[in-house]
């Protein structure tokens, strides 16, 4: 039978009832997802990152704001998000405009993370060019140095994004590739519009 999405007016609640599933079903990682940006002129890429915050103000992830995709949102921000979960024969696909997130929720989250990932933030120059490991390497003994304790700043290069979401559509494996679709779309009175569409 098709997942009753449809009955449920609120898309961020139907997405926390997929993603408690999906945890269930894929422990590691059920919080991937495809992060979709695009530059200016239209050239897109993507990339896997993880889901490190979802509530009705948006979903968060977190990088270097000089890496490839930061650039690219600084320049169009925009940005497409696909959930995939297999084992569930399900996806969730969802698009809209992206903001950062404050700076008091990016230093809480990158407080966090482990040491030895807190001090790559300031050792890596990430999508850049290197040279060979080593230099990474040398790099990370270097700011070991200059950390030596567990007071470690979050770097400013170091930030989240939050993507606001202006459209949601949940996707349903069905037999004989006759797949339940049901899009959610920002109206303007802020609320959502639900339709189904062909699979």
């Amino acid at each position: 039978m098709p997942d009753s999405v449809q009955h449920v007016t609120d898309p961020f609640a139907r997405f926390q009832e997929w993603m408690d599933e999906a945890w269930a079903h894929e422990p590691e990682d059920a919080n991937a997802m495809t992060l979709a940006t695009a530059t200016p002129d239209g050239t897109p890429a993507a990339r896997i990152v993880l889901l490190k915050g979802a509530d009705q103000r948006g979903f968060v992830f977190y990088t270097n704001k000089e890496s490839r995709k930061g650039e690219e949102l600084a320049a169009n921000a925009h940005a497409a998000l696909l959930f995939h979960w297999k084992p569930l024969g399900r996806q969730v696909r969802i698009e809209g405009y992206v903001e950062h997130v404050a700076d008091a929720e990016a230093d809480a989250y990158y407080a966090t993370r482990p040491r030895i990932s807190r001090l790559g933030a300031w050792a890596s120059d990430q999508s850049r060019v290197l040279p060979d490991r080593v230099e990474l390497e040398r790099r990370l003994a270097a700011n070991e140095a200059r950390y030596p304790g567990d007071d470690i700043p979050r770097p400013p290069h170091w930030s989240g994004y939050r993507i606001i979401p202006q459209r949601f559509e949940f996707w349903q494996n069905m037999p004989f590739r006759l797949h339940d679709r049901t899009v959610y779309a920002r109206a303007p009175d802020g609320g959502w519009t639900i339709g189904k569409l062909y699979p």
